[in-house]
C-alpha cells in the first residue's frame, strides 16, 4: 500500500490543505470526526482522490484495561466512514486507575510511555489482537515521545517494537521527530531503534516540529521541523523507502506557503537519502529478508498471553505514575523526580489549552485570569473524564468556591454551566433570550 506524500488535516488549516498541491493523502484525528458525517473539507479531499486515514489518539492500548469497547467500535465507523485502507493509534497509555487497583480513574489527557518489560509488552499485544479482532482495516500503532524513563526497563525501544510486530502482525507507524524526543529527552540513540525495530512492518511515518527548553525537547507540533529531525528522516529512507510520509502540525499554524515549504524539504530529504542509499548500497539492502518485520502475519508468538497477573501489576504500576504526575502523590520509587515535575506541569498546561478550545466562552468570560485559575483547579481536581467534562467541572468549582467578583461574568459562567451540565440542552428560545438579556446587562 503507497500512500505518498501527506499532511495532517486540521480544521484550522482545512483550507490550506485543500490549495497544496502534490497531497496524496491526509491524516484527521479519530475523536475529531463525527461518526455519521464528515466535514465539507474531507468530502471535498476524498472527492480529489485524496486517501483519508484516522489517527486515534484515546484507545490507550498500553494501558493496564483492556481496550473499551465503545471507542473500538466509534474507530470502527470512523474507518468505514471513511474507506480508509488503514488506521492508526498510539503505544501508550492515557488512563489509569479504576476496578483494577480499587482507585479512582484517572485520565491523563496525554499520552504516557509504556514500561518497556516483558509485563506491559503482555498486556499491550493482548490489547492490539482485541482492537486488530474490532477493527475492519489494518492497524499500525506509533511510537511516542516521552519526558520521562521508567525504571528497571528490560527491552529498548526497537527489541519491544520488534516483538510486538512478531507477536500481533501490527504494523507500524514510525514518528521520527519522536525519536530525536527520545534521544535528547531520555538518551536513546535513534539509529539504534531503527537498526533494532522490523522497518519492513512500516505502515507510514511522521514528521514534526517542536523546540528546545532547559536541556529538555518538547514534541509540540507547533514548530518548524528542525534539521536533527530530518538527519533521522533520512536515516530512515537509508534502511528502506517508507510507504508513506506525513508532516504534522496541530498549533500555531503557519500559512499555507510555509507548509508548502516544509513538504518540499521533506520530499528533497527523502530523495536526498534514496539517492545516496542508492549509490553506496548498504549490507542491509544486500542481505536477504529474514522476515522478523514480516507485517502480513503475526510470528510464532501470536495468541501468546500475558504472564499471569501482568495486568494487575501493569495497573498498580501505571495508576502509581498517574497519580504522581496529576494528583501531587509521591512519586515512584526510580523515577527522576525532576522530570516528574516537569512532566506534571506539562499536562496541567495542555488541560489549560485544550479546554480553552473546546470550551473557548470560558476564557472569554475569565479574561485574563482564564489560565491561572484553571491551573490552580487542575493541582487539586485530576482529570476522570474527557476534557468537556473537565470544562464543566471546572466552571462549577468556580461557582461553588464564591464565584467571581464581577456580576456579570458570574451569571455568564453559570448560564454556560447551566446550559451544559443539564441533561439536555435549552431550547432556542431559551438560548436566545439569554443572549438578549446578556447583551442589556452590558455583554
Amino acid at each position: 500500500m503507497k500512500l505518498g506524500i501527506g499532511i495532517g488535516w486540521r480544521p484550522e488549516i482545512a483550507a490550506e490543505v485543500e490549495a497544496l498541491t502534490g497531497i496524496d493523502w491526509v491524516e484527521a484525528v479519530a475523536e475529531n470526526l463525527c461518526a455519521d458525517h464528515l466535514p465539507g473539507s474531507l468530502v471535498r479531499l476524498r472527492e480529489r482522490g485524496v486517501t483519508v486515514v484516522p489517527h486515534g489518539v484515546s484507545l490507550g492500548l498500553g494501558g493496564a484495561d483492556r481496550p473499551d469497547a465503545g471507542r473500538l467500535a466509534s474507530l470502527a465507523a470512523r474507518a468505514e466512514l471513511l474507506g480508509t485502507p488503514l488506521v492508526t493509534e498510539h503505544i501508550a497509555f492515557v488512563r489509569a486507575g479504576g476496578p483494577l487497583t480499587a482507585t479512582p480513574r484517572l485520565e491523563a489527557g496525554h499520552l504516557l510511555p509504556v514500561p518497556r518489560t516483558w509485563d506491559a509488552l503482555g498486556v499491550l499485544c493482548e490489547n492490539v489482537r482485541i482492537a486488530q479482532d474490532s477493527l475492519p482495516v489494518p492497524l499500525a500503532l506509533e511510537n511516542i515521545a516521552a519526558l520521562i524513563s521508567w525504571p528497571d526497563e528490560e527491552l529498548t525501544e526497537g527489541q519491544f517494537l520488534a516483538e510486538l510486530v512478531e507477536r500481533t502482525g501490527v504494523r507500524l507507524l514510525i514518528d521520527v521527530a519522536n525519536l530525536h524526543t527520545n534521544h535528547v529527552n531520555r538518551g536513546e540513540d535513534p539509529a539504534k531503534a531503527l537498526d533494532e525495530l522490523p522497518v519492513e512492518a512500516i505502515a507510514y511515518v511522521h514528521v514534526a516540529g517542536g523546540v528546545e527548553k532547559d536541556g529538555v525537547w518538547h514534541d509540540t507540533h507547533a514548530h518548524p521541523v528542525t534539521a536533527p529531525v530530518l538527519d533521522v528522516l533520512a536515516e530512515l529512507r537509508s534502511r528502506v523507502d517508507p510507504p508513506g510520509v506525513l508532516l504534522e502540525r496541530d498549533d500555531a499554524f503557519p500559512p499555507g506557503a510555509e507548509l508548502a515549504a516544509e513538504l518540499e524539504t521533506i520530499r528533497g530529504t527523502l530523495r536526498a537519502a534514496g539517492e545516496l542509499k542508492t549509490v553506496r548500497g548498504t549490507l542491509r539492502a544486500a542481505a536477504p529478508d529474514s522476515g522478523a518485520g514480516n507485517s502480513r502475519g503475526a510470528g510464532p508468538l501470536a495468541g501468546k498471553p500475558a504472564a499471569p497477573g501482568a495486568r494487575d501489576r501493569t495497573a498498580v504500576a501505571q495508576t502509581a505514575l498517574l497519580s504522581s504526575l496529576v494528583a501531587g502523590t509521591p512519586a515512584p520509587e526510580g523515577f527522576d523526580h525532576r522530570r516528574l515535575r516537569v512532566q506534571s506541569r506539562a499536562l496541567a498546561a495542555k488541560r489549560a489549552d485544550v479546554v480553552a478550545k473546546v470550551a473557548p466562552e470560558l476564557p472569554q468570560i475569565l479574561g485574563d485570569g482564564y489560565r491561572a485559575a484553571f491551573l490552580d483547579y487542575a493541582r487539586a481536581r485530576p482529570m476522570s473524564g474527557g476534557y468537556r467534562r473537565d470544562a464543566l467541572d471546572f466552571a462549577e468549582r468556580i461557582l461553588i468556591s464564591g464565584g467571581l467578583a464581577d456580576p456579570v461574568a458570574q451569571r455568564r459562567l453559570t448560564h454556560w454551566w447551566e446550559d451544559r451540565s443539564g441533561p439536555r440542552p435549552p431550547r432556542r428560545t431559551a438560548r436566545i433570550v439569554r443572549a438578549a438579556r446578556a447583551v442589556l446587562v452590558g455583554k
